[in-house]
């Protein structure tokens, strides 16, 4: 680790424990901050499904001296097949594994969520405070500091409050006007959790397409256990709220919608009584003028979420850190203009990677008919034959997030 600079020292409260808020206790301690992380959960939230690092992600990580820590805990997965009702491939895209160019479907980098925050935890507990079983409930602020309430009734001042607490942050609920939405809505939603792993789950994660836009997909990252994913295109007030319904009563949501799906929907829904957790979400980005007021500013998916099927969501929010860290230790004098500075740096970035995220080649993905689903694998397979996926990736110039490249910061690797 590199010695830390000599510039004024804040007191720094990150609100949310996760890959972002991990992140920037990484860059603000190196920097000199005294960096305090709360965390809701109990305990390091050290779960959930697999996640991929891309482009900009990966230079993050190497930045930050794990990049090794990071391949010594991959996930083996080839590539992504789409598959008919009896399993069998219709067409097979394989990872870009060659170093130059675009990733795939699958990324050269795949890593469960839960592995990656135990790396940064490993790499930050040394410097920062971590705080679990607490959170932020709310804040005031004046010209001179902000004041943070938690919820065992306590409060603390700070320099800054930043808010990494995800996709439904509270501190942005309380940052933004009151009755401003911030989510930009696909109409897809999604729910994953793990089952046993059996003999015939390999290391090409499947595809399977159903009609009524619904598709499964089935992907294994270990001897013992296998990912479940149920995705559904569906515009409803119903299927919005059931991520905030009972466990129970999504599972049973789930259920209902997948039942009569064929290929192995029945194990899927057995194993999500079992399974170790089971998370529910609707896809969505979250979309805002502005990051911050004052003293208080939001990073990760709690100000720019781009969507899982940006495949960028992981490398955006550890971009994003390292972009707002290194200009508050840039300039930790004067904060209005390092704040301004991390907008003005990152919303190229994250404009360019919420723009891949197109509504209608969604809905191509996700056909609602059997003649289509039929259609779209005999495209995908003609394609694959033809070798046009492999060219297309390893013939681009970039990754996702276009030509943006990490800025320099005199405390970064």
């Amino acid at each position: 680790m590199t010695n830390k600079i000599a510039k004024r020292s804040l007191r720094i409260l990150v609100a949310g424990g996760g890959v972002a808020g991990q992140a920037l206790a990484f860059w603000l301690t190196r920097g000199g901050h005294e960096a305090t992380v709360v965390e809701r959960f109990p305990a390091l939230r050290a779960s959930g499904a697999q996640v991929d690092l891309r482009g900009q992600g990966i230079d993050a990580v190497a930045r930050m001296g794990l990049l090794e820590e990071v391949r010594g805990q991959l996930v083996d997965e080839a590539g992504v097949a789409f598959i008919d009702s009896r399993g069998k491939p219709k067409a097979t895209i394989m990872a870009n594994t060659s170093g130059k160019g675009r990733q795939t479907l699958t990324s050269e980098y795949e890593i469960m969520r839960g592995d990656l925050v135990r790396i940064l935890h490993e790499a930050t507990k040394g410097d920062a405070e971590y705080v679990f079983g607490k959170s932020v409930d709310g804040f005031d602020q004046d010209a001179d500091r902000v004041t943070a309430h938690f919820s065992d009734g306590t409060s603390g001042d700070f320099d800054l409050l930043i808010g990494a607490d995800g996709q439904g942050s509270r501190i942005r609920r309380a940052l933004l006007p009151e009755g401003f939405d911030p989510y930009w809505r696909v109409g897809i939603h999604m729910a994953y959790w793990f089952v046993p792993r059996i003999a015939s789950d390999t290391n090409i994660r499947d595809t399977y397409m159903v009609p009524g836009g619904r598709q499964i997909m089935r992907r294994s990252h270990n001897a013992t256990e296998t990912q479940a994913y149920f995705v559904l295109r569906e515009d409803s007030a119903e299927a919005s709220a059931i991520h905030r319904a009972p466990v129970g009563e999504q599972q049973k949501f789930w259920a209902g919608r997948f039942r009569d799906a064929g290929w192995q929907t029945e194990r899927f829904i057995e194993g999500m009584k079992d399974s170790p957790f089971f998370y529910s979400q609707e896809v969505v980005q979250v979309r805002s003028d502005s990051w911050s007021r004052g003293r208080v500013v939001l990073a990760g998916d709690a100000a720019h979420c781009a969507s899982p099927y940006s495949g960028m969501g992981i490398s955006g929010g550890l971009a994003g850190a390292y972009v707002l860290a290194g200009e508050i230790n840039r300039a930790p004098d004067d904060l209005p203009a390092a704040l301004a500075n991390y907008e003005r740096v990152l919303r190229p970035f994250v404009d360019e990677i919420q723009g891949e995220v197109n509504p209608r080649i969604l809905r191509v993905g996700m056909p609602l008919t059997k003649h289509a689903i039929s259609a779209f694998q005999n495209a995908t397979a003609l394609a694959c034959f033809l070798r046009i996926p492999d060219l297309v990736a390893r013939l681009s110039k970039e990754d996702r997030g276009g030509d943006w490249q990490l800025p320099a910061y005199a405390d970064a690797a």
